[in-house]
């Protein structure tokens, strides 16, 4: 149903027939020709580029290419008229027959059968969310984590096998302050006073309480004195925080885990950074990376600008990472022998190259923007150019309440939890609403609008034109019209403008959900969705206005089925690409 790929391949039969024929001359690159929507859809249905391509191989002007095209092109079944325009443009307007056998289709494939496969079994890894395991998601971690979650289904619907991965940061000195964190609210727990400024430095969320008071009730005074008089934060930890810095980890695993439940994200994998670092994974990295000959020992010389945190003015071990389009090579290990933090990055990231991934995707929040260029230049490095890495950021979200900012969590200490938004609006609004707009643009979040009944808000004028539907399908039931096996219908009756043009916007689905996949783009289907609900929703308007237009036709049950069948298509559709974000399309509205 790709029409766009349909008449690429048949522009490129017409012309190797021409130039069979004699009635154009030999050459050209055919690859290079394409089909594409016009820039005006006034100037018709597909457009080609195929003189322009031709015309300097074969020696003539583009124009005089363009009309020998169209010529042999206005004998074809499919297509109603040709023009050329401007310079060589082949403009081709479609029967309106073919616009019914599209129709017709889709309602015997279904939407998941048109989609192309262009994966062909490969496998991608998209790593998502990778928030610190020291409490609760909030409202910046949904943007990524909604993103993350609906790529990795629109690359699996186009034929990828996806692994969807968590990494978490379980190494370091932010776990060793959560468990001074929680330490100090066991304190609290055995009935010691701890003020409030003792929390200034750690996580002061009383999601830590429970762990606490359960450490309390399994522990009485027995960490207190383990712990003695150790001074609270250093890192790292004395022996007794060990064991309570794990189990807190493991907690805050579980709370993570839980949080994206409720936003309907099971991740499948769960890496760890502290294992992989046990487990020798830096050291290995770096003997691959100094086998290329890319490790050497350095002296950096000072950024311009603020200096990052791992720059220091003595002989570092540098990664060439300039080799590999940085700005800067990179420091894997300090002067003091401790690694930088991007050493544990690489490593982890030579481990994915490893797993044999043909294509690697990060979600990172865009206060990772520095991190870009160095892990595309150590993936290019590891894998030696061969792996296909993109890294996508997803900008803040400024989340209000009916234009006011939206008050902080108390829960969670400073920050709006997931969960908090999630409570408030539902999993689908948070979904869609995270997928209107490109990851890298800012994103505004009312959480009072986005529950208004009105065409601004794309969520309900989604949810309202699959619900519309699903109400005329059950009333044309009980009006006795046969609503089964929609895919025999005759079509024929299907000739005003607003329903080929509803079939046409449907039509574009294979491809818009290849260029949401091409290009990591979820957010075009959004675009997709809204575009196909006005469609719809304009032509129940207009068979509000004229009768003759209406879905149920008295006395005309050939065209009432068509018109089924039709609105039956935009529902599926629908379906399809809610679901791909994880939405579960409206039935009805209340």
């Amino acid at each position: 149903m790709n029409v766009f790929n349909d008449f690429t391949s048949k522009v490129q039969v017409v012309i190797q027939d021409l130039q069979s024929s004699g009635a154009l001359p030999e050459g050209g690159d055919l690859s290079r020709i394409l089909a594409e929507p016009p820039r005006d859809p006034d100037h018709g249905d597909v457009a080609t580029n195929a003189a322009l391509v031709l015309s300097k191989a074969v020696g003539m002007k583009p124009r005089d290419v363009a009309e020998r095209i169209a010529e042999k092109l206005q004998y074809d079944a499919d297509v109603s008229s040709v023009d050329v325009a401007g310079p060589g443009f082949v403009n081709i307007r479609l029967a309106t027959t073919f616009w019914h056998e599209r129709l017709a289709e889709l309602l015997t494939m279904g939407p998941a059968a048109l989609l192309p496969d262009i994966g062909q079994g490969k496998t991608a890894n998209v790593e998502y969310v990778s928030a610190n395991p020291t409490g609760p998601l909030h409202v910046g971690h949904a943007r990524g984590a909604v993103y993350g979650d609906a790529l990795a289904s629109v690359l699996a619907a186009v034929g990828y096998d996806v692994t969807r991965e968590y990494y978490v940061n379980d190494a370091g000195s932010q776990v060793d302050t959560l468990a001074w964190s929680v330490y100090l609210r066991y304190l609290q727990a055995i009935g010691e006073t701890v003020d409030d400024d003792a929390f200034e430095g750690f996580y002061p969320g009383g999601y830590l309480i429970p762990v606490a008071e359960k450490l309390a009730a399994e522990r009485g005074n027995a960490l207190k004195d383990a712990v003695g008089t150790v001074e609270r934060g250093v890192s790292p930890l004395p022996e007794a925080l060990v064991a309570v810095r794990d189990t807190t980890i493991e907690a805050m695993l579980d709370m993570i885990r839980d949080d994206l439940a409720q936003v309907g994200i099971r991740q499948e994998i769960f890496s760890s950074e502290r294992a992989m670092v046990e487990s020798g994974g830096i050291q290995a990295c770096l003997a691959k990376l100094e086998g290329k000959g890319l490790i050497y020992t350095g002296v950096l010389e000072p950024p311009k600008g603020k200096a990052p945190e791992d720059w220091e003015p003595v002989p570092q071990t540098l990664f060439r990472s300039t080799d590999f389009g940085d700005d800067l090579d990179r420091p894997l290990k300090k002067s003091d022998g401790t690694w930088t933090y991007f050493a544990p990055d690489i490593a982890y990231h030579n481990a994915k190259v490893e797993r044999g991934f043909d294509l690697l995707i990060n979600v990172f929040g865009a206060d990772h923007a520095g991190y870009v260029k160095r892990l595309k230049a150590s993936v290019a490095a590891l894998s030696d150019g061969k792996a296909d890495f993109d890294i996508l950021l997803t900008q803040l979200v400024n989340l209000f309440e009916n234009g006011e900012p939206f008050r902080m969590s108390k829960r969670a200490g400073r920050f709006i939890t997931l969960r908090d938004v999630v409570d408030a609006v539902g999993k689908d609004v948070v979904r869609f609403i995270m997928l209107t707009r490109r990851s890298d643009a800012p994103l505004d979040f009312d959480l009072v609008k986005v529950q208004e009944q009105s065409k601004d808000n794309p969520v309900f004028y989604v949810h309202y034109a699959h619900a519309r539907i699903c109400s005329v399908m059950r009333n044309t039931a009980e009006a006795g019209v046969d609503t089964g096996n929609l895919t025999g219908a005759d079509l024929s009756g299907l000739i005003d403008e607003a329903e080929i043009g509803l079939i046409k916007t449907m039509a574009r689905w294979p491809r818009v959900v290849q260029g949401a996949a091409e290009a990591h783009e979820p957010h075009r289907i959004a675009t997709f969705l809204n575009d196909l609900a006005g469609e719809f929703h304009a032509l129940w308007n207009k068979g509000r206005d004229d009768p003759s237009l209406r879905f149920l036709v008295e006395d005309n049950v050939d065209l009432t089925r068509a018109r089924l069948a039709l609105i039956d298509g935009v529902r599926q559709v629908m379906a399809a690409g809610l679901g791909l974000f994880g939405v579960e399309p409206k039935e009805e509205m209340r």
